[in-house]
């Protein structure tokens, strides 16, 4: 029978105190990881901690029409959002939110009003800007929002002797904002005849 020749290796023979080094060592190791892990809130974002990206923050909201009041003359009626549309109007990178809106009659067609909605820094809804006053006396049959120009069909009256309720004229008009205010444009004239 052949014995082979094994060296006497102290590690084979555990006793308590190296079961108690072992657990040190590892406890040390343990420690150091958790003091060198990043920080949840910032981890795999590159940079300095401190600062923060803009990609990291959420995109806020498109402001809504359902809290604000706008600016309608109604006589005690109440006021409906016919269109809406959502989009970067003034290239500030937030969304805008233009409406049309009238007065809710029983009968006949309301003249509308078109206005620009956006967030305040407090993040409620507030009314920016009037593109179409009431007063112009057209209604909206169309309304969109691209490459930062609102775009609206127009429908109006060619005489006071049209009915209300039948507009026959119609106009579509834009506006993109331009030196701190939005500027109206036509495109085309007014065309008459049954809309």
């Amino acid at each position: 029978m052949q014995t082979s020749a094994v060296p006497d290796l102290a590690h084979t023979h555990a006793r308590p105190v190296h079961w108690l080094a072992t657990a040190t060592a590892m406890s040390a190791v343990v420690a150091m990881a958790g003091l060198l892990q990043p920080d949840h809130a910032r981890a795999g974002q590159p940079g300095d901690r401190g600062a923060t990206t803009a990609a990291a923050a959420a995109p806020a909201p498109a402001p809504g029409a359902d809290d604000v009041a706008l600016p309608l003359e109604c006589g005690g009626a109440p006021t409906v959002v016919v269109k809406q549309a959502t989009g970067d109007l003034d290239g500030d990178g937030g969304p805008e939110t233009v409406v049309a809106a009238r007065c809710e009659a029983g009968s006949g067609t309301p003249p509308s009003g078109i206005y620009v909605l956006a967030r305040s820094r407090a993040g409620d809804s507030r009314v920016v800007a009037t593109l179409l006053e009431p007063a112009r006396r057209q209604s909206v049959g169309e309304l969109a929002v691209g490459d930062g120009v609102v775009t609206a069909g127009l429908l109006g009256y060619s005489s006071p002797d049209v009915p209300r309720c039948c507009p026959d004229r119609r106009e579509t008009v834009k506006w993109h904002w331009s030196g701190g205010k939005f500027v109206e444009s036509g495109e085309g004239g007014d065309t008459t005849g049954s809309v």
